[in-house]
């Protein structure tokens, strides 16, 4: 398979989280992960100038993640801690209102995908886990762990192991220079089946924000896609994962 060259920039590969934020023109960079199907890339393009190169060892110290108590209100989150728990099967779930909202509503996640099709569907889990909903949710959360900080929930959208060649480290260093993003979702169409999974589309328009007050706007699309059901396929491969980002950058409003 065939891997286009990609132009990585600080901005956009922020929003992909990746380390090379503020280096230069990078050529011929792959980025592929294998799994029960094709090998997944993720690529950016014609991003604006940027800030200065970010220094991993100094973005790795990075702030606690935004508790859902303080994201939404404690009564709020402790109805989203209620459903966790109760559709979690683990012993010590991460169903605490001090872990961020996007943690807690992938336990849901993950749970309502673990035990989906294995009798009557537990009460909560909406949207229901093969839906296309549900891998919009995916995009969604992802960028809800952004703007919480929790740069591991973030990073397990794409995956247990992460976007490609990637390691939970650079990942959260290549968001060193990003203050705050948005994500508005565009017209989801069905998605199409293909070597053994899903693959579904979904349209993206990203707001982000730096740290030195810049605000950028990029657009493009996101692919989630989960193993079709595969004779095999891990529970987490059955589940929605983001398996390539498309963005280009568009002029702000």
């Amino acid at each position: 398979m065939r891997y286009p060259k990609l132009a990585w920039r600080a901005s956009v590969c922020a929003l992909i989280g990746l380390a090379a934020c503020g280096a230069p023109k990078q050529p011929d960079v792959t980025e592929s992960r294998n799994d029960a199907a094709a090998p997944m890339v993720a690529r950016a393009e014609e991003a604006p100038q940027t800030p200065a190169p970010v220094n991993i060892a100094t973005a790795a110290a990075a702030p606690q993640p935004l508790s859902c108590a303080a994201d939404i209100g404690a009564t709020a989150a402790a109805e989203r801690v209620k459903l966790c728990r109760n559709v979690s099967p683990a012993t010590h779930p991460p169903c605490n209102a001090a872990n961020s909202c996007a943690l807690i509503e992938d336990e849901i996640a993950r749970s309502c995908a673990l035990f989906d099709g294995k009798g009557d569907p537990m009460p909560g889990c909406d949207p229901a886990p093969k839906s296309m909903a549900a891998a919009i949710a995916v995009v969604q959360r992802y960028y809800a762990a952004i703007n919480a900080r929790d740069y591991g929930t973030a990073w397990a959208q794409w995956g247990d192991d992460g976007p490609p060649n990637q390691t939970l480290q650079a990942f959260q260093a290549g968001f060193a220079n990003t203050r705050s993003t948005r994500v508005t979702i565009g017209k989801v169409e069905p998605g199409d089946a293909g070597a053994g999974s899903i693959y579904q589309t979904v349209p993206v328009t990203v707001d982000s924000q730096l740290q030195n007050g810049t605000v950028q706007r990029f657009a493009g699309d996101y692919v989630v896609r989960r193993v079709n059901d595969v004779e095999g396929a891990s529970p987490s491969q059955l589940r929605w994962h983001i398996g390539q980002a498309t963005l280009k950058a568009v002029p702000a409003p």
